[in-house]
């Protein structure tokens, strides 16, 4: 049997791509308040900026492909186990073959309605105002937007505590629930911390190594670690 293989990544494994997929250090989403397109208030304030930021969002995604780290987490797969849970909501991990991808915060690629968080469709080209659901309820972008909860949690949690390795790639720890994931990895499972500028991880009592490097070069470390250590 394959050992599990638990994968956690950020904003820093897309950045590669040519995608910003959280926000800037100054509070800014592609040039936006994270606020007035990121939350349920700027969705009721002005529905229409909301729909055009993820449209362009969408647009952008079409244009970017898979970079080496997104491909060399997929091939890991004919070793391990692995299983992606991802706060990104870009497809790129599913385009470069990876097939178990837990998706935290939404999926671009998805639409939902604005009654029943649960009617969920594919949607690859813009969503407007008029555009609705079986039941003439408008739709909405499919992502957890700040001050909703995140119903996938749970299923990340389950995968997480059974994970025989786990890394974390290109997130600053500092969004939650998703940070406290780490809080649930089994205490003697080896964790693995791949980001340029890697901050200090508190209260952790798991063997850690850290890989100051960029996703697409420290996969690639990360990837020859496991192969020639664990395998």
């Amino acid at each position: 049997m394959k050992k599990k293989l638990v994968v956690l990544t950020g904003a820093g494994m897309s950045a590669e791509s040519g995608l910003k997929t959280f926000r800037d250090s100054n509070g800014l989403w592609e040039g936006h308040d994270v606020m007035e397109v990121a939350s349920p208030e700027g969705w009721q304030k002005n529905p229409e900026l909301v729909l055009e930021f993820y449209n362009q969002r969408r647009r952008q995604l079409k244009e970017v492909q898979p970079n080496l780290g997104h491909q060399e987490l997929a091939q890991l797969q004919i070793h391990f186990d692995v299983h992606i849970i991802t706060q990104n909501v870009d497809d790129l991990h599913e385009r470069a073959g990876s097939k178990k991808v837990l998706h935290l915060h939404g999926e671009l690629l998805k639409v939902r309605s604005t009654k029943n968080p649960k009617h969920i469709l594919e949607w690859e080209g813009d969503l407007n105002l008029g555009d609705v659901d079986s039941f003439k309820n408008q739709l909405r972008p499919h992502i957890v937007w700040f001050g909703e909860s995140v119903p996938a949690f749970d299923e990340a949690l389950n995968i997480t505590e059974t994970a025989d390795y786990f890394a974390v790639i290109g997130t600053s720890l500092q969004v939650y629930p998703a940070a406290g994931l780490l809080a649930f990895v089994p205490p003697t499972t080896p964790v693995f911390y791949i980001d340029p500028n890697p901050i200090s991880i508190p209260d952790l009592r798991n063997p850690l190594e850290t890989i100051p490097m960029t996703a697409t070069k420290g996969v690639s470390v990360l990837k020859n670690h496991l192969l020639a250590q664990f395998q």
